[in-house]
């Protein structure tokens, strides 16, 4: 499946970005609120169970085991919902994937109102909060790649990074999509700088419902636009 139309007036590149700032915030909830874990930036977690397989002080197997398939389980439910949907409008593809995805996270929330991060108890309410992060950034992701927006997956910066210098003019590039490189960087750049200040002040309840509610606002918006009425191509 592919977005109908990704350039000019198009609303994705920008929902993509609101959602790669939603990315930061994720991680920032996992990393420094449900310890060494990542529930969106899954080449993290496969260091961190290699860490934990050695024996490393302070890196568990589980989180890292419980995040990564719950992710893969998200993709692959996003892969057939995607496929089901193809040759609808556009916007019935996006609101279906939001309306799901922000209903995870605000059940999250709603654990993490019991859940304490200084103790990091009850394991019960650390697994489940994994669980349900991992399992919408993963359906996400997967919804993303469906989209196939150049240099905005949402998650992953190395590819783009990579690109910014290798497509560079001190390279003898012609600056490839540059300035969209640099904005993707940015937004989780930003995401993570306000997690990071939301966690530490607040707790989790209050960042997974802000990341919930950017998900389902941002994309009731690019729903609206006329592009989204067209339908999305397997």
């Amino acid at each position: 499946m592919s977005a109908p139309a990704t350039t000019g007036n198009s609303p994705l590149p920008w929902l993509l970005l609101l959602l790669s700032v939603t990315t930061g915030l994720v991680d920032a909830i996992s990393v420094l609120g449900l310890g060494k874990v990542f529930t969106a930036n899954m080449t993290g977690n496969v260091v961190f169970l290699g860490f934990a397989a050695a024996g490393t002080p302070g890196f568990l197997v589980m989180p890292a085991v419980t995040a990564l398939a719950t992710f893969l389980a998200g993709a692959l439910i996003a892969g057939r919902v995607g496929r089901t949907l193809a040759g609808r409008p556009m916007r019935h593809w996006l609101l279906a994937a939001a309306l799901f995805e922000t209903s995870l996270f605000w059940i999250a929330a709603m654990v993490a109102a019991g859940f304490d991060v200084g103790t990091q108890a009850p394991a019960s309410g650390l697994y489940t909060i994994i669980a349900l992060t991992g399992f919408a950034m993963g359906f996400r992701n997967a919804t993303v790649r469906q989209l196939k927006v150049p240099d905005l997956t949402t998650t992953v910066l190395t590819l783009t990074l990579t690109g910014l210098a290798a497509d560079s003019s001190l390279a003898g590039g012609a600056n490839t999509n540059a300035p969209r490189r640099i904005a993707s960087v940015a937004a989780i750049f930003l995401g993570a700088v306000i997690g990071a200040v939301m966690v530490m002040q607040s707790g989790l309840v209050l960042p997974l419902v802000v990341v919930g509610a950017l998900v389902l606002a941002g994309t009731a918006v690019c729903a609206l636009h006329p592009v989204a009425a067209a339908p999305a191509a397997a």
